[in-house]
């Protein structure tokens, strides 16, 4: 693994591991320990990965995992917006190293990158304070060579859907188009073009959703982001929901014309 040239011009530095627990967790830990930005920890294999929700990532070799340690990046309401930055940046890496996949990728609300429907990439967003500093753990995992099986949801990796990029040679491109998106962002200053260029890639965008809470489930027609980056449903009663959190579905037909309780999501 190696940064870019200009991710190194930055004054990026870089860790890798050929095995951690984590490497948000590792993120943290260093944070903890006096670690300041800007570093990127990558690892060849994850034994603890995890996505939202405390989900598991599974984490076999030949996948990207990395995280980008980020020190007081924007003010605390605006580092949620890091997902949306890196949605793109990561979209930017793979359109480079996979041109003919373009077509095909699009980015789920709020945090995944969809290649053909199905998920090939995800993003984690952690921080906490360390010594009254910020510490924010940007964590990317890209099914490279390999996926899961038997998963609830499509899965798919950039070799199954025909082009062969090592974790290698994306992280690369990533660690410069990182770095492209945070100029861009400008610690918060320049969400609005963050937020119109992740909504002329969003998958549904404009389109019937199916929206899984904690609590219940919501359809309703997409109206794109707000100026925070939640979701914005119109629901079948007119009114106009704004949602911070939540598992999302694009529908191919109408939705039923109500809202209704569900199950707990998991």
């Amino acid at each position: 693994m190696q940064l870019s040239s200009a991710a190194v011009a930055a004054g990026y530095r870089l860790a890798a591991h050929e095995t951690l627990a984590s490497t948000n967790a590792e993120a943290l830990t260093r944070a903890r320990a006096g670690e300041r930005e800007p570093l990127w920890i990558v690892a060849a294999e994850q034994s603890a990965g995890r996505g939202r929700r405390g989900n598991e990532w599974a984490s076999p070799p030949g996948n990207l995992y990395a995280t980008l340690l980020l020190t007081d990046p924007a003010a605390s309401e605006c580092a949620p917006e890091l997902s949306f930055v890196t949605a793109l940046a990561l979209h930017d890496a793979i359109v480079e190293r996979a041109p003919e996949l373009s077509a095909a990728l699009a980015l789920k609300w709020p945090n995944d990158v969809l290649c053909g429907g199905a998920k090939l990439a995800g993003i984690l967003i952690e921080g906490e304070r360390a010594d009254s500093a910020l510490a924010v753990a940007v964590g990317i995992g890209v099914n490279c060579q390999n996926h899961p099986a038997a998963t609830p949801y499509p899965v798919t990796d950039l070799k199954a859907a025909g082009e062969d990029v090592s974790a290698a040679a994306l992280f690369e491109t990533l660690s410069a188009t990182m770095l492209k998106r945070l100029r861009q962002w400008r610690r918060g200053a320049g969400f609005t073009d963050i937020r119109a260029d992740w909504i002329a890639r969003g998958a549904g965008m404009g389109g019937d959703m199916r929206v899984k809470l904690l609590d219940r489930e919501i359809f309703g027609h997409s109206e794109g982001l707000d100026e925070r980056g939640r979701l914005l449903l119109r629901v079948a009663d007119g009114s106009l929901q704004t949602i911070a959190a939540g598992e999302v579905f694009p529908l191919t037909s109408a939705p039923p014309h109500r809202s209704r309780a569900a199950g707990r999501a998991n």
